[in-house]
């Protein structure tokens, strides 16, 4: 193609050229030539170099005056930021561009349009600053793009727009928090085909969950139209999670999850205008609900999607944040943008803070949690920036959505709550970037949330964020891992909760030993099994309603059941993987199973539902069966559809070797048989039953896991829940020990794996050291344990080293 002085289009263009056409020309020109060759579609364009600009600003006579400016900005309240901005800019109106780069600009968008055979050719304007996405700071979202520019007019004054850009209140103030106070930052002009997105969607991906730095998943927003209101958190958009591993393997289904945002308005094209490209070039209308309520991609694409992310990864070698278009009139995707990932593309922290709220009150709102803190403070209602001087320092704005306009202020709240947004929202990477506490995409905060309240803001409960009424109590504890070991008895994680999953995976652990289906099903799910397979027992409306609303979208209701299991432990085992993730089947009680939507229609009232319908004399039972197959049909998705073999499962509450004979044929009914394709099937050993026939359930089950809770109060005759004997309650008790002994060599002598899940190997050092000289191969622990059972194990193989 033709090159020029200040002209360079995007084949001339490579990653070492971020001082000639800034971070994002510079990534652009990069993917165009070493990535297109490999399949991955990004849309032809040139750059005007930084020299040019350099030169608008040398003809001008800008840098005194400019430079004058940003010397004198308060640094420290910037009170005159706004008075500083408005100068700036205004200085840069009035110039012009000199006329050798005019002439310049002109020739390649002439070729531009040749190249792609339409005249007037629509081109995206973006500013790229030479200081941009590099890693450590991210000018996106700061400076500004105009979209659907033609003919050359527009595009002069596209270009000066993005000039002035440099200079908004916003840039002024970040530039100043990253080091760049002085005039050290020139800009490059992006000049990039459009992408009739208007006609189909658009988002962003990255290559990294953004709240946890977990790098085997690659997370994509979308939403209908053009992509501004996902960048802007205009929209709560779709979102799908991908599993890396699994990416490239055409028998395995990577989408772990997905979720169906609101994606409450769509962005399209204005009508053509010959006035000024600094005028609105595009509209924003409210999405219809028959598409609200639709993914804006198909799984195929958001496969293809993932596994360009993959290869642009691969390139970088680094995590990115990548933006993405369809176009509605070929139906093709695009890749737009990639930067370095600004937040977790670091060292992982080897001290971590862990927040744990310690009181909880009536539940205002909440919506998706950023980061893992809590903050407390006033509730500040603000509609728009410029109402930031109401907010006092300290205070929580709560506010529609927010944008780069919001840089200034902040800081200066202790948590920030919105009715829109996403994850992935130019918002969210900022609220991250910051350390600022912050809820999105509540929908009703501003509605529900009273200005002056005193409310807490709670991130700290997984991916899910709470509001709460007044100001609670939190405690914060650190665990250090960077001096610790790892032992030979393997320390493994009792997970509940699917959304701590990422997080949790970056402690030291050999696998999870015990996942508990119940709260996905609780939480997630909410719906009675046989809700769903007997519908016609149901006869109120409002549960009916309830479960209607539950699983629109589904023309099956049990496929809910069966996707929602299968995201929850797919979630778990993805970011597990390879280690090993012992799944329990269901173990509610009766009176739990009733707590479910639809559960009094179905379930038995029991005197001690403790000892009474659980576990395994469910799964074969008439009454259950139909429930249990959901479930298995779930794991079996898990395992043969999304290729997570590291699943393992494990039976609860097995009382007689007959019993479980029965599950195990059950299980085999429903397409899960022992052995194939490496399945294993372990059973609790909770009941002193199962030690008594130790050898016969060895016989017949993969490993054992002792539940020492159970084996504790059916051993001694008592209710764990009952405070007037909770003092009898003790796994040191010689009858216990003996029984979780004599497990340990059962399985021993027959070569199959065994492990506790309790509190007392963190809780007391003596326990821990008698499973060890026992020989347990592992013990599982409660996340906020983890760091002090590790210890107590290390400490006692010392000691039995020692007595060796």
């Amino acid at each position: 193609m033709i090159h020029s002085k200040h002209i360079l289009f995007f084949d001339a263009i490579s990653i070492s050229d971020i001082e000639k056409v800034g971070g994002k020309n510079a990534s652009l020109g990069e993917m165009y030539n070493h990535l297109t060759p490999l399949g991955v579609h990004i849309p032809n364009g040139f750059a005007i170099t930084a020299n040019a600009y350099r030169l608008f600003r040398k003809e001008n006579h800008l840098e005194t005056d400019l430079n004058e400016l940003l010397l004198s900005l308060d640094a420290k309240k910037f009170s005159n930021l706004s008075e500083i901005g408005s100068k700036a800019r205004a200085l840069i109106l009035k110039s012009q561009i000199p006329e050798e780069i005019k002439n310049e600009i002109h020739h390649a968008y002439d070729s531009l349009c040749k190249l792609s055979g339409i005249e007037n050719l629509s081109v995206a304007v973006r500013s790229s600053a030479t200081a941009e996405d590099l890693p450590s700071a991210s000018f996106a979202g700061r400076m500004e793009s105009f979209l659907n520019i033609s003919g050359a007019q527009q595009l002069e004054e596209a270009i000066l727009h993005c000039y002035v850009s440099l200079f908004t209140d916003r840039a002024i103030k970040y530039r100043h928090d990253m080091g760049f106070e002085k005039m050290d930052i020139a800009i490059s002009v992006g000049i990039q085909q459009m992408v009739r997105s208007d006609k189909a969607a658009s988002g962003v991906a990255f290559t990294i969950d953004p709240d946890t730095g977990f790098q085997n998943t690659i997370i994509i927003n979308s939403s209908w139209g053009l992509g501004e209101n996902i960048v802007q958190g205009t929209v709560t958009p779709d979102e799908w999670m991908v599993f890396k591993p699994t990416l490239q393997e055409k028998k395995y289904n990577p989408i772990l999850k997905k979720r169906c945002g609101k994606k409450e308005f769509t962005m399209i094209y204005a009508a053509p205008s010959e006035d000024s490209a600094a005028e609105k070039t595009t509209l924003n209308k409210e999405t219809v609900p028959e598409k609200q309520d639709q993914f804006s991609l198909s799984d195929h694409e958001v496969i293809q999607l993932a596994q360009w992310c993959a290869i642009i990864e691969k390139h970088y070698n680094k995590p990115m944040d990548i933006e993405w278009a369809k176009d509605g009139l070929n139906q093709q995707l695009y890749i737009l943008q990639a930067r370095p990932e600004t937040i977790h593309g670091k060292e992982k922290k080897q001290v971590r803070e862990i927040y744990t709220l310690k009181e909880k009150s009536k539940l205002i709102t909440q919506g998706i949690a950023l980061g893992d803190k809590i903050a407390t403070g006033k509730a500040c209602i603000l509609n728009n920036p410029q109402e930031g001087d109401h907010l006092k320092d300290g205070e929580i704005i709560v506010t529609d959505l927010t944008n780069p306009d919001w840089d200034p202020i902040l800081k200066r709240a202790s948590a920030i709550i919105t009715n829109k947004g996403g994850r992935t929202s130019h918002a969210a990477i900022v609220a991250r970037e910051q350390g600022t506490v912050a809820v999105v995409g509540c929908g009703n905060a501003t509605q529900e949330i009273i200005n002056g309240q005193q409310i807490t803001v709670s991130c700290a409960e997984g991916k899910e964020g709470y509001i709460y009424e007044g100001e609670l109590k939190w405690e914060i504890t650190e665990q250090d891992f960077s001096q610790l070991k790892m032992p030979k008895t393997d320390p493994m994680l009792i997970l509940a909760d699917p959304e701590r999953a990422f997080e949790l995976s970056n402690y030291p652990n050999k696998g999870v030993g015990l996942m508990r289906m119940e709260f996905a099903i609780s939480n997630t799910i909410k719906i009675h099994p046989l809700a769903l397979c007997e519908p016609e027992k149901i006869t109120d409306d409002k549960t009916r309603a309830q479960i209607q609303e539950l699983t629109k979208g589904y023309s099956d209701p049990q496929k809910y059941f069966i996707d929602k299991l299968a995201e929850a432990v797919s979630i778990v085992g993805a970011a597990f993987y390879p280690k090993e993730v012992i799944v329990r089947m269901s173990d509610f009680k009766s009176n739990e199973y009733a707590n479910l939507i639809g559960g009094k229609y179905y379930e038995p009232a029991e005197e001690n539902p403790m000892i009474g319908f659980r576990g395994a004399s469910r799964y074969y039972s008439d009454f259950y069966r139909k429930g249990f197959a959901l479930e298995c049909e779930a794991m079996k998705k898990v395992r043969n559809e999304m290729g997570l073999g590291n699943i393992k499962l494990m039976i609860p509450f097995c009382r007689t070797i007959e019993e479980g004979k029965k599950v195990i044929e059950e299980m085999a009914k429903n397409g899960l048989i022992q052995g194939e394709n490496n399945l294993e099937i372990y059973v609790m050993i909770e009941i002193p039953s199962n030690v008594i026939l130790a050898d016969e359930f060895a016989a017949l089950f993969d490993g054992f896991s002792i539940g020492s809770n159970d084996l504790t109060q059916l051993t001694l005759g008592l209710d764990r829940d009952s405070e007037l004997v909770s003092y009898l309650f003790s796994e040191q008790n010689p009858a216990v020990k003996n029984l979780i002994r004599e497990t340990i060599h059962a399985a021993k002598r027959n070569n199959i794996k065994v492990g506790l899940c309790g509190q007392a190997p963190s809780d007391i050092p003596k326990f821990a050291q008698f499973l060890v000289e026992e020989g347990i191969d592992s013990i599982s622990f409660n996340p906020d344990a983890l760091i002090k059972g590790i210890e107590n194990i290390l400490e006692s193989e010392m000691k039995n080293t020692v007595r060796l």
